[in-house]
């Protein structure tokens, strides 16, 4: 995937979710990488005493971490080196380490693992709920990431613009876009995610080629809040307040109330009227 300036790499989201398990977690070990050509390359590693964990890759279905991908499901095991439960085909990487307990949780978008991180620790740990579950939000953190991402590119790639203005039916799917990332980003609950959301959403605006009205009088700016943004976006589509509540997870009242404030910052005595206001201030496509 192409990675605009400014924006990390996948290879650097990565590197951040494996200090953010070892930070968040009683592992002192920890290391991870995404699928590529249907192997998972680790790319980055933390906490480890040797080099025996560079360059491994592993395969799906084989080892630990090839059985959490299989099964989209964390899978831990106390005592790695006498385990049962998975092949034995990294243990040269693992036992080389001296790991003894280790913890897979595969990074899994739209149905399909991307990846897995790994937590480590050389001696017996049972894991309980505390670790774990910090663990799986650092996983689910990569994988919204990655899905919000391809989502971004795929629609991106659709529009395809050969001109500096998005024209006709192109607009109209820009502007469809626009609502579903204020929608997915309203249920990101993560605030530096939500930031390099707002980003994106700033291109698509950017490519619908709206130009601000010239200004007839003093300039004023018009600062809407994220809610009301996300509020005006949809019904910018023409979504009903109910349908709005529906897709944003609101009160069809608390809808009415973000409605109302943004209508009265755009000084629009109607919907209609702050949505043309909203994309002439460079709000929305």
């Amino acid at each position: 995937m192409n990675t605009s300036p400014g924006i990390e790499t996948e290879t650097e989201l990565v590197a951040r979710a494996v200090r953010e398990l070892a930070q968040r977690t009683r592992f002192p070990v920890a290391f991870g990488g995404l699928v590529c050509d249907g192997v998972v390359n680790v790319t980055s590693i933390v906490g480890n005493r040797t080099r025996s964990l560079d360059g491994l890759r592993v395969r799906p279905e084989r080892g630990l971490g090839g059985r959490a991908m299989t099964e989209q499901r964390p899978r831990m095991t106390s005592d790695y080196g006498s385990s049962r439960q998975i092949t034995h085909d990294y243990d040269g990487f693992v036992l080389g380490e001296g790991l003894r307990t280790l913890l897979a949780l595969p990074i899994v978008v739209a149905g399909r693992p991307r990846g897995v991180l790994y937590a480590g620790a050389w001696q017996d740990t049972p894991v309980g709920s505390i670790t774990t579950a910090p663990a799986m939000q650092v996983a689910q953190s990569v994988a919204d990431e990655l899905r919000i991402r391809n989502e971004v590119d795929r629609r991106l790639r659709a529009l395809a613009p050969s001109a500096d203005a998005v024209a006709g039916s192109h607009r109209e799917e820009l502007r469809e876009s626009f609502a579903e990332l204020r929608s997915i980003a309203a249920a990101v609950e993560d605030a530096e995610l939500r930031t390099r959301i707002a980003g994106v959403q700033s291109r698509l605006v950017a490519l619908s080629g709206e130009a601000a009205a010239p200004a007839t009088g003093p300039v004023t700016t018009v600062r809407l809040s994220p809610r009301e943004t996300d509020v005006l976006a949809c019904a910018a589509l023409g979504a009903t307040n109910a349908e709005i509540a529906a897709q944003l997870g609101l009160k069809e009242a608390t809808v009415k109330a973000y409605l109302g404030t943004a209508m009265s910052k755009l000084d629009a005595s109607t919907r209609h009227s702050a949505v043309a206001k909203a994309r002439r201030a460079g709000l929305l496509p």
